[in-house]
């Protein structure tokens, strides 16, 4: 694989190349630049699209590295995303979603998060729970060719530059599109007590120890066998209350209406719970053991995770609207905290999570829930210095009478790169950019992800810096030649490339396994004057930095 740039100085990838590199090309130096501050301690490096502060111009140094999270979900319940359907072939599943990934890299997009249970169930081979029906078409089924989709999606989204978090259902046991009947190693099946029928869904209920339990080891299992970049779960603990107008919901985790209006509502069944609590000599009142079962999990989840492997991030999009008594002044809605019993502002003072990813699917312009109110709200409730990377409402770009324009979108985005605190933000859902829907891809390619970007650092994870990368390059016929190796100790995940050609720099995001590469002359500038890499790590430290001149 080589890195190439091409006309419109954009990083693409392309297959091969003629003939392996050698050492140093005769007259090439190779010198170090001090390394650069992680991210989390000023400078801040800039998101790539907003001009960076004014500094003494150097020719011979490249600016800092634009960081900035951009992701997409991938859901699988319901066959949103992926696969299309279920029970197709392998070779179909893989196409699919090798056309994800490769939209994904062609965007500029550096992080996908892909739905791995929808429902108490699997989309890889597990010991623990079913195979899901939105795979294989029955729940428990195994696909026809023995594969493992999972470590499919994490190897070819790595092959491109792309992190993989794992996105999990902490409590739902069975969708509502659900056609199959349970397996007979479903939770349901197994222990049927601890989840409960509520409208037409299976749920786990939080009050049993076993079923929160159950989903911690479901978790864990996959941080262990799997390379993934992070662990994702969504909006869904208690369930949305059936018969209220806050339970209008659209797909997969979008509240279509702020629920400022009641209906009667339907009562979780979790009396049986419940009154175990009490006779344990219990004292919180219903709503706070609650919100207790769900913060247990939470806690349990963030260092359960990082016990098992310090570089996993473990991220939380829960909805948008924060609790009553805190809200901004004209915020209205849906509460999560009474509700869903979601206690997010208590996970962000404690630490819980390495990055909020809350829901903010509304525009900029709807005062009741204002797109940058929102985001200021849960910046001031950031007291740990956690991300705080907001979910974006993409796929309402539709024909629907609520429709989002693509502009919105866009303008999001430049909200989001306007504040401090912010360095990223997820697409819901990939649908939308894989349709290129009334032209949102073409827009973000040409106006907003012009070019890479790195993953913002998680320095309370782990601040040391990764060894320098070793540079070798030579003269090609139509370019310049690099081979990269990662310095001895701790791992590198990326390598970030600097090339001046004249007065300008240009910067690209290569994997580390992706060693080989060539910067192509430029029609006008000639040959790259200067190059400039360095090394990441999982956590997104840089090293520091190796200069390559002509």
């Amino acid at each position: 694989m080589v890195l190439v740039f091409n006309a419109k100085k954009r990083l693409t990838l392309t297959a091969g190349m003629a003939g392996a590199l050698a050492v140093l090309l005769d007259g090439c130096s190779s010198t170090p630049i001090a390394p650069v501050p992680p991210t989390g301690a000023p400078p801040r490096p800039p998101a790539a699209g907003v001009p960076a502060p004014a500094a003494p111009f150097d020719m011979n140094m490249p600016p800092p590295a634009p960081r900035e999270f951009r992701a997409a979900w991938v859901s699988t319940v319901a066959n949103i995303d992926w696969p299309s359907r279920s029970n197709l072939t392998m070779a179909k599943q893989q196409a699919e979603a090798l056309a994800i990934l490769d939209r994904a890299q062609a965007l500029n997009l550096n992080a996908i998060v892909l739905q791995v249970r929808p429902s108490a169930d699997a989309i890889y081979p597990s010991e623990l729970e079913p195979w899901s029906e939105f795979l294989t078409g029955q729940q428990g089924r195994a696909p026809a060719t023995a594969w493992d989709p999972l470590q499919f999606w994490i190897e070819q989204a790595h092959a491109r530059g792309l992190e993989l978090h794992a996105w999990f259902n902490p409590y739902r046991a069975r969708h509502a599109t659900a056609k199959s009947p349970l397996a007979r190693n479903h939770i349901g099946s197994t222990n049927p007590e601890v989840v409960k029928s509520y409208g037409r869904y299976l749920w786990m209920d939080p009050g049993e120890a076993a079923a929160s339990q159950h989903t911690l080891d479901v978790v864990l299992d996959v941080v262990r066998r799997y390379d993934i970049d992070g662990v994702h779960i969504d909006d869904y603990f208690y369930p949305y209350p059936i018969d209220t107008a806050a339970s209008t919901a659209g797909p997969e985790g979008v509240a279509l209406d702020a629920g400022v209006g009641q209906k009667q509502e339907l009562e979780f069944p979790d009396q049986p719970s419940w009154q175990h609590y009490l006779l344990g000599g219990g004292t919180l009142d219903r709503a706070g053991w609650r919100r207790q079962n769900v913060n247990a999990l939470i806690e349990a989840m963030y260092l359960g995770i990082h016990k098992e492997k310090s570089w996993v991030r473990f991220g939380i999009s829960p909805f948008g609207i924060g609790r009553p008594d805190r809200r901004p002044a004209g915020i209205v809605g849906f509460s999560q905290y009474d509700k869903l019993y979601a206690d997010a502002e208590l996970w962000l003072d404690n630490g819980w999570l390495d990055y909020l990813a809350p829901q903010l699917y509304w525009p900029v312009a709807q005062a009741p829930q204002a797109f940058d109110v929102l985001l200021d709200y849960w910046l001031a409730q950031n007291t740990r210095a956690r991300h705080v990377w907001p979910g974006l409402y993409t796929s309402r770009i539709d024909n629907s009478a609520k429709a989002f324009a693509p502009e919105e979108i866009v303008k999001q985005i430049g909200v989001t790169r306007s504040r401090a605190g912010v360095q990223g933000h997820l697409h819901f859902s990939i649908a939308a950019l894989m349709d290129n829907r009334k032209g949102i891809a073409d827009q973000l390619r040409t106006q907003t992800y012009q070019t890479a970007a790195l993953a913002p650092a998680s320095p309370w994870l782990g601040s040391e810096l990764p060894p320098a990368p070793s540079v070798a390059v030579r003269r090609e016929g139509n370019g310049m030649g690099l081979r990269l190796s990662a310095g001895p100790g701790k791992p590198v995940a990326h390598y970030a490339i600097w090339s001046r050609y004249g007065s300008e720099w240009r910067f690209a995001v290569a994997p580390a396994s992706r060693a080989v590469l060539l910067l192509p002359d430029d029609a006008t500038a000639g040959a790259a004057q200067a190059v400039v890499v360095s090394a990441i790590d999982r956590l997104g430290n840089e090293s520091e930095r190796i200069s390559v001149m002509r």
